[in-house]
């Protein structure tokens, strides 16, 4: 008889991250059937996008064969969100951090409970990058934890590093006018594993370079990193081959890249705006082949009425066929971007807009990005670099003009330009308004648009379905 385990998971709730945790957990308990999993959910009634996927994808986890489901998932109890009382104005990262720390009972009693009831041994607790504090509820019940980095490779080698840059930045870096820290010394260059070049330190992510906004907290996440037992990542060394080398003989947990972990599906199947992505793609089933300039900057992007009206600007100019996602800032810490309504559209673009490009635009709020990415209409993607996004693009070989907006994102587009050669910049040190950042123009999303789209096949970049080399990836 066949030994059985169980593994557990619990992600940040965040769509970004938990999609590809459910879809690794989908495939290890497909792959494997020694493994039953159960992921831990944490519930926040504000963000109710979430309990629309989960909802959708419980009843599919079990692959429609018969028997008790391989992929089981549990809600958490809920718990009060951080207060200014936990902590001094909790950022978006403290509070999510804070809300892992409360949950630490919660998941240990799960745990404990579930073991009690089931005879398989557990094998391992997965956590995420920012749910470092399971390590500590893991440790107590005796069980082996591993983290499922979601981001790329090179990323994890700069969290690995982060302690040690953290001497560096305190010493060689000051505050500038913008709030941000910067070089002492101009000519400072960070040599950071994972990165082939040094990265330029106006590069390195929001958290980092603000000090005040949850740098604290990132410090802490990183720093447990090693106290893994080993490191998955949601990559693979054909994309990252410098990253994964590495990172794999830095001396840290080991590491194992098991991507692309892609759910090539995605919310088409189980967002609650049904009638707005079927407008999307038929819409797109009128335009030619590869024709179609397509922007989205992701499930926590959103950006400034003064940049939306730079960008509509630059489309104008381009003449070229645009499907464009504009979404509402968040209005909480905790909350997700919205939707605006048509009005506020309109009155946000600049007058007319809408009315002279009707014939080649189509501005919209949501958009379900994985099936637009398959759509051959699509010819460039101007993307954030969010990495769900990234492999998204990489899979349908989209070429991708890079603008990144925050977290990681500016040492994502980083890699893709100047290391892969698989992107073209728009603006790599990109940063929110609030975060001391300067308006994209015009003229530089002009650039961007006109060098993929009449970019020679020499360039390796021209629109179209470009070889990516993953028809030679066995998936499930």
């Amino acid at each position: 008889m066949t030994k059985k385990y169980h593994v557990f998971f619990i992600s940040n709730p965040e769509i970004g991250t938990l999609a590809p945790t459910v879809e690794f957990a989908r495939r290890l308990v497909r792959r494997d059937p020694r493994f039953s999993a159960t992921l831990l959910l944490i519930t926040l009634p504000h963000r109710p996008i979430l309990n629309s996927y989960i909802q959708s994808r419980a009843p599919a986890t079990n692959g429609g064969e018969e028997g008790p489901p391989a992929l089981k998932f549990l809600h958490l109890p809920v718990v009060d969100p951080p207060s200014p009382a936990d902590h001094q104005q909790p950022s978006g990262l403290g509070s999510i951090s804070l809300l892992m720390e409360k949950h630490k009972p919660h998941v240990k009693h799960a745990i404990h409970e579930l073991r009690l009831a089931d005879s398989a041994p557990v094998a391992a607790l997965f956590i995420d990058l920012f749910s470092t504090p399971m390590i500590d509820v893991a440790g107590e019940l005796g069980i082996p934890c591993y983290l499922f980095f979601t981001s790329p490779a090179s990323c994890l080698g700069f969290m690995l590093h982060l302690p040690t840059l953290e001497d560096q930045l305190a010493t060689e870096f000051a505050h500038s006018d913008s709030g941000l820290i910067a070089p002492i010394n101009p000519a400072t260059e960070l040599h950071i594993p994972g990165f082939a070049n040094p990265v330029p330190p106006s590069l390195l992510p929001t958290v980092v370079l603000k000090r005040k906004q949850g740098y604290s907290w990132f410090l802490q996440h990183a720093r447990r990193y090693r106290e893994t037992k080993g490191i998955v990542v949601n990559t693979f060394e054909e994309l990252e081959p410098f990253a994964v080398r590495s990172v794999s003989t830095s001396g840290s947990p080991p590491v194992f890249p098991v991507g692309p972990i892609v759910d090539l599906s995605g919310p088409a199947e189980w967002h609650p705006d049904r009638v707005g992505q079927e407008r999307v793609l038929k819409w797109l089933d009128d335009q030619p082949r590869s024709s179609v300039v397509f922007l989205c900057f992701g499930s926590m992007g959103s950006l400034s009425e003064a940049q939306i009206r730079e960008i509509a600007l630059g489309l104008e100019w381009t003449g070229y066929r645009f499907l464009w996602s504009i979404r509402e800032p968040p209005k909480g810490k905790l909350n997700l971007p919205g939707e605006y309504s048509d009005a506020e559209v309109e009155a946000i673009l600049p007058d007319g807009f809408l009315d002279r490009t009707a014939k080649i635009g189509l501005v919209c709020g949501w958009v379900p990005q994985v099936s637009v990415l398959a759509h051959q209409a699509i010819g460039v993607f101007v993307s954030h670099c969010g990495w769900n996004s990234v492999l998204e693009s990489v899979w349908h070989g989209v070429p991708v003009a890079a603008w990144p907006v925050y977290a990681e994102q500016q040492m994502n587009a980083f890699q893709l330009v100047k290391e892969l050669g698989l992107a073209v910049e728009i603006r790599l040190d990109y940063r929110e308004e609030e975060a001391g950042g300067e308006l994209v123009l015009a003229e530089e999303l002009v650039e961007a648009i006109t060098n993929l789209m009449e970019g020679s096949d020499e360039e390796g970049l021209k629109p179209g379905r470009i070889e990516t080399g993953l028809d030679k990836i066995q998936t499930q």
